[in-house]
């Protein structure tokens, strides 16, 4: 699956945030997010990483600028049809993993029983379906992201927005999510917003790489990663991630020194 050429799902265009306190976290952001792509966005801490997705996913509003749908949200466009993975995976502890899952559904108004359906078809779907049962506590933290992103597809978006899903997790827990979640972008057919603080997930995940500097945050750098799908385990061994990762390093430096 590749994003070349394909029509810009969501523009963020000259878009500026400030907030209540003063704080100027993006200014003249330029952002661009195709369909079929899988983009992620590095920069360092305090960048506006973040608050570039949650103003995709329209949990604030930009005090400067705009963010342009393909389609106009109030009909049936992109935005009615996004699921968010927050960094952490806020689930309910007195609802079963299926509950958890199914809780959009419901609160959307479906069926109890089409919920439990949709929702143990979701768990499946990431490796859990002899999960749906089982409570919070009972899960480990590679389970609970898996279960906060199933309910993320629940709904069946067409855009995925993850705010650093993995972060806390261990590297070869990290490393199978990594392999499950593009499994599911090319089965899915999903555009994805991937914010990470690693390099070296951002180019095995993406088809392109957006750097942002710091204070405030605006685009420094886009850098496409030159390797097809499906990627293995194998693609982090070869010359082709390796330069590309020192790419990337190289830009995330630059970008650091910009908001110095």
């Amino acid at each position: 699956m590749t994003a070349a050429g394909a029509a810009a799902l969501v523009r963020l265009e000259g878009v500026g945030k400030r907030f209540d306190n003063g704080t100027v976290a993006l200014a003249g952001l330029d952002l661009a997010l195709h369909r079929g792509e899988f983009l992620s966005i590095l920069g360092p801490s305090g960048c506006g990483k973040t608050t570039a997705l949650r103003l995709i996913a329209g949990l604030a509003q930009p005090s400067a600028g705009r963010v342009a749908w393909a389609a106009p949200p109030a009909q049936g466009g992109a935005r009615e049809a996004l699921g968010f993975v927050f960094q952490e995976p806020t689930l309910l502890p007195w609802r079963t993993a299926r509950g958890n899952v199914a809780l959009p559904l419901i609160l959307a108004g479906a069926g109890r029983a089409e919920a439990r359906a949709r929702a143990q078809a979701a768990l499946a779907s990431v490796g859990l379906e002899s999960a749906c049962g089982m409570f919070s506590r009972q899960l480990s933290g590679g389970m609970r992201m898996r279960v906060s992103i199933a309910r993320a597809l629940v709904t069946r978006p067409a855009l995925l927005l993850m705010d650093e899903p993995f972060a806390a997790l261990d590297e070869i827990t990290r490393e199978r999510l990594n392999a499950d979640l593009l499994r599911l972008w090319h089965e899915r057919a999903l555009s994805v917003a991937f914010v990470t603080h690693s390099v070296y997930e951002s180019v095995f995940l993406s088809s392109r790489v957006v750097v942002m500097a710091r204070g405030p945050g605006r685009v420094a750098a886009e850098i496409a990663v030159p390797a097809p799908y499906p990627r293995t385990e194998s693609f982090r061994t070869s010359s082709v991630y390796a330069q590309t990762c020192q790419r990337v390093s190289a830009a995330l430096r630059r970008a650091m020194g910009e908001g110095a």
